[in-house]
């Protein structure tokens, strides 16, 4: 896996890249062509960069009242509202308006990372991260992974496993 130094050679120029540069975080930049009008952001990535859908990991805004959350669940997968209100001590919880989850973030849908976000919130990893020495996850644009230790990713976002896949 690429350290700093990698980060710094392919410029990529995210919050994501800066703070795992920073952190000095082992991590691996894994880029590919977007193709614009495609919609299923996560599964595209885990195609394009020759990768099980069950290791690339997608990032999901959830909110309930004021509050909001990080889920973060493999692209094959769907997010179980219930399990990750449950997890955060909610009684509920809602998809977080596409609009709001970019505000919150700095990023645009479909390159959300959970690393770097203008507003940092409680953060949840599906327990399935364990089954990986490493998982991808956005590096904070369309066409842009960072491939990292599930154990790195919930050190820098100071998140929890739970079991949250539907």
């Amino acid at each position: 896996m690429a350290k700093k130094s990698k980060a710094k050679k392919n410029n990529a120029g995210t919050a994501a890249i800066a703070v795992l540069t920073e952190a000095g975080v082992p991590f691996e930049l894994r880029e590919y062509e977007h193709v614009e009008g495609t919609t299923s952001f996560g599964l595209e990535a885990a195609e394009k960069i020759g990768a099980s859908p069950d290791q690339v990991f997608k990032t999901l805004l959830i909110t309930q009242d004021k509050n909001v959350a990080v889920a973060i669940v493999p692209v094959a997968g769907k997010l179980n509202l219930k399990a990750a209100a449950a997890a955060l001590g909610w009684k509920s919880a809602s998809m977080c308006d596409p609009a709001v989850a970019q505000r919150r973030t700095g990023y645009v849908v479909g390159g959300i990372s959970p690393l770097g976000q203008k507003t940092p919130s409680p953060t949840l990893l599906d327990a399935s991260a364990q089954n990986f020495e490493t998982i991808m996850v956005s590096g904070g644009r369309r066409g842009l992974d960072v491939e990292l230790s599930p154990a790195d990713l919930l050190a820098l976002t100071e998140g929890k496993y739970a079991d949250i896949r539907a």
